[in-house]
Protein backbone atom coordinates (compact mmCIF):
# COMPACT_ATOMS: atom_id res chain seq x y z
CA UNK A 1 0.00 0.00 0.00
CA UNK A 2 1.29 3.73 -0.79
CA UNK A 3 -0.05 6.43 0.64
CA UNK A 4 0.76 10.44 0.38
CA UNK A 5 -0.37 13.65 1.61
CA UNK A 6 -1.67 16.42 -0.69
CA UNK A 7 -2.60 19.92 0.65
CA UNK A 8 -4.48 21.37 -2.00
CA UNK A 9 -6.81 19.88 -5.21
CA UNK A 10 -3.68 21.10 -7.26
CA UNK A 11 -1.64 18.40 -5.69
CA UNK A 12 -4.36 15.82 -6.06
CA UNK A 13 -4.63 16.94 -9.88
CA UNK A 14 -0.74 16.59 -10.17
CA UNK A 15 -1.19 13.00 -9.07
CA UNK A 16 -3.86 12.76 -11.69
CA UNK A 17 -1.48 14.12 -14.09
CA UNK A 18 0.95 11.66 -13.09
CA UNK A 19 -0.77 8.61 -13.36
CA UNK A 20 -2.33 9.94 -16.12
CA UNK A 21 1.12 9.87 -18.30
CA UNK A 22 1.28 6.17 -17.13
CA UNK A 23 -2.18 4.96 -18.45
CA UNK A 24 -2.53 1.91 -21.04
CA UNK A 25 -5.19 1.43 -23.31
CA UNK A 26 -7.75 -1.09 -20.74
CA UNK A 27 -6.59 0.55 -17.35
CA UNK A 28 -9.22 0.24 -14.27
CA UNK A 29 -9.34 2.84 -11.75
CA UNK A 30 -11.16 3.09 -8.59
CA UNK A 31 -11.66 6.23 -6.38
CA UNK A 32 -12.81 5.65 -3.17
CA UNK A 33 -14.20 8.55 -0.94
CA UNK A 34 -16.55 10.33 0.47
CA UNK A 35 -18.41 13.26 -1.55
CA UNK A 36 -15.52 16.37 -2.23
CA UNK A 37 -12.86 14.22 -0.83
CA UNK A 38 -11.68 15.24 -4.86
CA UNK A 39 -12.59 12.08 -6.95
CA UNK A 40 -13.48 14.68 -9.74
CA UNK A 41 -10.55 16.57 -9.43
CA UNK A 42 -7.94 13.66 -9.72
CA UNK A 43 -10.00 12.70 -12.51
CA UNK A 44 -9.51 16.55 -14.37
CA UNK A 45 -5.70 15.79 -13.59
CA UNK A 46 -5.82 12.46 -15.12
CA UNK A 47 -7.54 14.00 -18.74
CA UNK A 48 -5.68 16.66 -18.60
CA UNK A 49 -2.18 14.71 -19.14
CA UNK A 50 -4.02 12.24 -21.80
CA UNK A 51 -4.73 15.70 -23.22
CA UNK A 52 -8.69 16.00 -23.43
CA UNK A 53 -9.44 19.59 -23.51
CA UNK A 54 -13.11 19.04 -22.37
CA UNK A 55 -13.49 20.33 -18.58
CA UNK A 56 -14.35 16.89 -17.37
CA UNK A 57 -17.70 17.06 -14.72
CA UNK A 58 -18.70 14.17 -11.99
CA UNK A 59 -20.94 12.12 -14.11
CA UNK A 60 -23.13 11.59 -11.09
CA UNK A 61 -26.50 11.76 -13.29
CA UNK A 62 -25.00 10.46 -16.71
CA UNK A 63 -23.51 7.36 -15.00
CA UNK A 64 -20.48 7.36 -17.76
CA UNK A 65 -18.94 10.06 -19.90
CA UNK A 66 -17.02 9.28 -21.75
CA UNK A 67 -14.45 11.63 -23.60
CA UNK A 68 -12.61 10.69 -26.83
CA UNK A 69 -10.46 13.45 -27.73
CA UNK A 70 -6.95 12.59 -25.90
CA UNK A 71 -3.95 10.14 -26.36
CA UNK A 72 -6.64 7.20 -25.14
CA UNK A 73 -10.40 7.52 -24.85
CA UNK A 74 -11.23 8.72 -21.18
CA UNK A 75 -14.53 6.15 -19.47
CA UNK A 76 -15.47 8.18 -16.14
CA UNK A 77 -18.17 6.31 -14.39
CA UNK A 78 -20.18 7.33 -11.31
CA UNK A 79 -21.79 4.63 -10.13
CA UNK A 80 -23.51 5.80 -6.56
CA UNK A 81 -26.80 5.58 -8.25
CA UNK A 82 -26.61 2.12 -9.24
CA UNK A 83 -26.63 1.40 -5.19
CA UNK A 84 -29.82 -0.44 -5.70
CA UNK A 85 -28.39 -2.23 -8.49
CA UNK A 86 -28.91 -2.20 -12.32
CA UNK A 87 -25.24 -1.90 -13.15
CA UNK A 88 -25.79 -5.50 -14.88
CA UNK A 89 -27.45 -3.47 -18.15
CA UNK A 90 -24.50 -0.88 -18.73
CA UNK A 91 -22.23 -3.05 -20.31
CA UNK A 92 -18.89 -1.92 -18.12
CA UNK A 93 -16.65 -5.05 -19.30
CA UNK A 94 -16.96 -3.62 -22.87
CA UNK A 95 -15.38 -0.33 -21.14
CA UNK A 96 -12.53 -2.07 -18.74
CA UNK A 97 -11.60 -4.55 -21.69
CA UNK A 98 -11.94 -1.57 -24.27
CA UNK A 99 -9.37 1.00 -25.66
CA UNK A 100 -9.56 3.22 -23.16
CA UNK A 101 -8.74 3.84 -19.33
CA UNK A 102 -11.79 3.35 -16.91
CA UNK A 103 -12.34 5.66 -14.32
CA UNK A 104 -15.02 4.58 -11.61
CA UNK A 105 -16.33 6.81 -8.83
CA UNK A 106 -17.86 4.37 -5.80
CA UNK A 107 -16.93 1.55 -6.94
CA UNK A 108 -18.32 -0.47 -3.99
CA UNK A 109 -21.58 -0.44 -5.74
CA UNK A 110 -20.43 -2.61 -8.49
CA UNK A 111 -17.94 -5.01 -6.53
CA UNK A 112 -19.89 -8.24 -8.07
CA UNK A 113 -18.67 -6.91 -11.69
CA UNK A 114 -15.63 -5.26 -11.27
CA UNK A 115 -12.18 -7.24 -12.63
CA UNK A 116 -9.68 -8.92 -10.51
CA UNK A 117 -6.70 -6.47 -11.65
CA UNK A 118 -7.63 -2.67 -10.99
CA UNK A 119 -5.54 0.65 -9.26
CA UNK A 120 -7.85 1.44 -6.27
CA UNK A 121 -7.24 5.33 -5.00
CA UNK A 122 -8.78 5.53 -1.56
CA UNK A 123 -8.81 9.86 -1.25
CA UNK A 124 -9.74 10.58 2.48
CA UNK A 125 -9.41 14.17 4.48
CA UNK A 126 -6.99 14.13 6.60
CA UNK A 127 -8.33 17.13 9.10
CA UNK A 128 -4.65 18.80 8.80
CA UNK A 129 -6.13 21.52 6.37
CA UNK A 130 -9.71 21.67 4.62
CA UNK A 131 -7.72 20.76 1.23
CA UNK A 132 -5.71 18.44 3.36
CA UNK A 133 -5.95 14.33 2.06
CA UNK A 134 -4.64 11.37 2.33
CA UNK A 135 -4.38 9.68 -0.94
CA UNK A 136 -3.56 6.14 -1.02
CA UNK A 137 -2.70 3.24 -4.00
CA UNK A 138 -3.82 0.15 -3.67
CA UNK A 139 -2.36 -2.43 -6.89
CA UNK A 140 -4.41 -5.33 -7.61
CA UNK A 141 -2.22 -7.40 -10.07
CA UNK A 142 1.23 -6.83 -11.99
CA UNK A 143 0.25 -4.31 -14.45
CA UNK A 144 -0.97 -1.94 -10.76
CA UNK A 145 2.37 -3.27 -9.16
CA UNK A 146 4.29 -1.73 -12.13
CA UNK A 147 2.70 1.54 -13.03
CA UNK A 148 2.54 2.48 -8.75
CA UNK A 149 6.50 1.80 -8.93
CA UNK A 150 6.78 3.92 -11.84
CA UNK A 151 5.49 7.07 -9.63
CA UNK A 152 7.62 7.03 -6.91
CA UNK A 153 10.88 8.26 -9.13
Amino acid sequence: MNSMTVTSPEETMQLGEQIGQLVQPGDLILLDGDLGAGKTTFTKGLAKSLGIPNNVKSPTFTLIREYHQGRLPLYHMDVYRLEDGGAEDLGLDEYFDGDGVSVVEWSEFIADLLPTTYLRIALERNGATDDGRTITLTPHGARYDQLVSQLKG
